[in-house]
């Protein structure tokens, strides 16, 4: 009996302590927490004044100042780098895998890992200045595969956005039951740069992602969406190169953004395109892709599959998209290079272009894809 009144004791003291450090970290984040008005010098030319504790991601987009992020500020992504020159304090070890030597000597940080606790100074591109943020209905969903699904929203404020093709929006998740809070995810855009009032997007669904889950099984035709853009450095250089195009699943998206202006504006280049899927199952956008062969002069697309189902029915080609890149493209010495999947397939199709004798500045990708 003495025994079992001892580890009651115990376990009453254990709890009353943790609902007491439970307690100091709520009063904590009450008031230690709240560092007053703080100011951010931007550029050397703009100042904000602002309210102290967030991180300073969060903080300039409460400014509508959009700062690139693929993660939502979770620190898993790397892209939304700034740099800091003064008040942000020593870089965090959450930092340290995303920022290279020099990175961290020219003072550059993750803005979702920096908190506004006194005066910043801080430098970002000025064409983030010409980021906005679009409020839109979901005028249309469809499923492209049985885990992609294409979004098409419509702009309500502002009406119509400007972008490259290729380069990519962040679409806000609202707070529902896999997040307490509101969290934005990067997606590039697929449709064409003349659909000035609409905005495609091609989401994956990925088992207990915040925002795929949210999208795949929640999202609605009529709902209302946020969304902030444009970014990103991938987009058709103005050369007379051939293009190489090399994307999966749904790295087609700035693929079929950047055909789609390419019939728009009769581009007569050269383009083969080689997409990467598992089995037949995982193809989508073939139909689209065959009219654009009939569209523009000189296209090829190039759907190659790299283990069908024993049932799939297949005379195209086979194997790992870097194994069809390798025996279909032989001449790159005028040849421009445009890819987006993973990061395992855009790091294994670099290396296999540069042993190909293609130089890494006319390789281009974004990574986040």
């Amino acid at each position: 009996m003495d025994m079992v009144l001892s580890i009651l004791t115990a376990i009453g003291v254990m709890t009353a302590l943790s609902g007491g450090l439970a307690l100091l970290m709520v009063i904590a984040d009450a008031t230690i927490g709240r560092y007053g008005p703080c100011r951010i010098r931007i550029n050397d030319s703009r100042d904000l004044e602002v309210e102290g504790g967030q991180s300073l991601l969060s903080t300039l987009k409460n400014e509508q100042i959009f700062i690139p992020s693929a993660c939502g500020g979770r620190g898993s992504c790397g892209l939304c780098k700034v740099e800091v020159l003064s008040g942000a304090g020593a870089i965090l070890p959450t930092e340290l895998p995303w920022l290279t030597p020099d990175e961290q000597k020219r003072q550059i940080r993750l803005s979702c890992q920096v908190r506004v606790k006194r005066d910043l100074s801080i430098r970002i591109p000025e064409e983030l200045f010409n980021v906005h943020q679009y409020q839109a209905r979901v005028a249309g969903l469809r499923d492209l595969t049985y885990d992609i699904k294409e979004v098409r929203l419509q702009l309500l404020d502002p009406p119509a956005i400007d972008f490259k093709p290729g380069q990519y929006i962040q679409f806000e998740v609202p707070a529902y039951e896999l997040t307490d809070e509101p969290i934005y995810r990067a997606y590039s855009v697929a449709s064409g740069p003349d659909q000035h009032g609409e905005v495609e997007l091609e989401i994956r669904y990925v088992p207990n992602g915040i925002c795929t889950t949210y999208v795949h099984q929640h999202l609605k035709v009529g709902n209302t969406a946020t969304i902030n853009g444009p970014y990103g450095d991938f987009f058709l250089r103005d050369t007379n190169r051939d293009i190489l195009f090399i994307a999966g699943g749904s790295g087609m998206a700035p693929i079929k953004s950047i055909l789609s202006d390419m019939v728009h504006t009769k581009n007569p280049r050269r383009t083969r395109y080689c997409f990467g899927a598992k089995a037949i199952r995982d193809l989508f956008l073939v139909d689209e892709m065959r009219a654009i062969e009939k569209q523009l002069p000189d296209f090829k697309f190039i759907p190659c599959l790299s283990a069908p189902d024993t049932a799939d029915v297949w005379n195209g080609e086979r194997g790992l998209v870097t194994e069809v890149v390798d025996r279909t493209v032989t001449n790159l010495d005028n040849l421009e290079a445009y890819l987006c999947g993973s990061p395992l397939m855009i790091d294994a199709c670099v290396a296999l272009l540069k042993k190909k004798g293609l130089p890494e500045d006319r390789i281009f990708y974004d990574k986040f894809a």
